[in-house]
């Protein structure tokens, strides 16, 4: 079965960076991570490559596996999704690693994109609200002139913060997307007050929480907190391709997705101490702990076997159709937007 569609917001200068990224575990930074130099060459890019919900892109190039299936991958990174897909869109890279959700988007605009391999059943993401905000907004109920921090226009995060605000009965203009990306941007919009609270990631929720700036409002970085704020299982970070692209390379695809598979499964049996322990030592920007700990908090929204979780699709479309008038006025192929052959093949 295939499923394919993603928003294309084609902001072109954002990919103007593409040629001259430079290594950096800062989430607004770009960074390019270099392949082995042999095998059959791939670009990746990255919704933010230091962000625990797009570890294994990372991690898979640190264990060795991309080598290990003959391939050169090169991963660069965008901070926010978004950026990512337009990377895609425009043809400068091969695959992207972001949220699914993007596929549905994009269907309705008339691209072609598919999840290939689905590394997630939850968002990953988690609600947040500043210390001194956290009296006034206990439930999305509240977010009714609010400032709220999101990575991007048109991001995930724009995406499930709208649908938090619909499902409770706020509209969406009721409230104040403010961008402010990921990391030490969002972290510094929270503490002075230009955000009231946002919509972020570990190894952001972590920080955040270690230097008292904020609280949790919903934690949406398991299954159950999935369920319990949208209702479903909620398959999020993916790598996700072209189509056309995808049924003209399928070899090449196919050892793409044996190797994310098996990153997946070794992630299942091994601790967040020993995860952490193979990734790049700047990710953990000089707290070991804090980084095992983000890790750690985040590990159980991740697959072990990169299949696309029962009635997700389902799950996303019913977001989106929420605040989303193009999803709304379109009939949208969910068998389009993904497709299990690879991860089938690769088991």
């Amino acid at each position: 079965m295939r499923k394919s569609a993603r928003y294309s917001t084609l902001a072109a200068a954002g990919l103007l960076a593409v040629s001259s990224l430079t290594a950096c575990a800062n989430d607004v930074a770009s960074t390019a991570s270099t392949g082995s130099g042999k095998g059959t060459k791939v670009k990746i890019m990255v919704g933010g490559l230091d962000k625990v919900i797009y570890l294994p892109a990372m991690l898979t190039q640190r264990l060795g596996y991309f080598d290990a299936e003959g391939l050169d991958v090169e991963l660069l990174t965008e901070p926010a999704g978004v950026q990512a897909e337009t990377a895609l869109v425009a043809g400068q890279v091969q695959g992207t690693v972001g949220f699914y959700d993007h596929t549905l988007d994009l269907q309705t605009k008339g691209k072609a994109v598919e999840s290939v391999v689905q590394f997630s059943r939850a968002p990953g993401e988690v609600e947040i609200v500043s210390t001194k905000a956290a009296g006034d907004i206990t439930s999305p109920k509240d977010f009714k002139g609010k400032k709220l921090g999101i990575t991007s226009l048109g991001s995930s995060t724009d995406f499930l913060t709208k649908y938090l605000a619909v499902k409770n009965g706020v509209k969406v203009s009721d409230f104040s997307p403010v961008a402010v990306g990921a990391g030490a941007t969002f972290i510094s919009a929270l503490q002075q007050g230009s955000i009231d609270g946002g919509m972020t990631t570990d190894p952001t929720v972590a920080t955040i929480l270690d230097k008292k700036a904020g609280k949790v409002l919903l934690d949406m970085r398991t299954p159950e907190g999935s369920q319990k704020a949208l209702g479903g299982p909620y398959p999020s970070s993916s790598l996700y391709m072209q189509t056309d692209w995808v049924n003209g390379h399928k070899d090449t695809v196919q050892k793409l997705v044996n190797a994310f598979v098996k990153t997946l499964k070794w992630m299942s049996t091994h601790s967040a101490a020993e995860i952490a322990a193979k990734m790049p030592a700047d990710y953990s920007q000089g707290d070991k702990a804090l980084y095992t700990q983000s890790i750690k908090s985040t590990l159980p929204m991740f697959t072990d076997d990169g299949v696309m979780p029962e009635n997700g699709p389902e799950t996303v479309e019913k977001v989106l159709k929420a605040f989303n008038t193009n999803i709304q006025n379109a009939d949208v192929d969910l068998s389009k937007t993904y497709t299990t052959e690879f991860v089938e093949a690769a088991k």
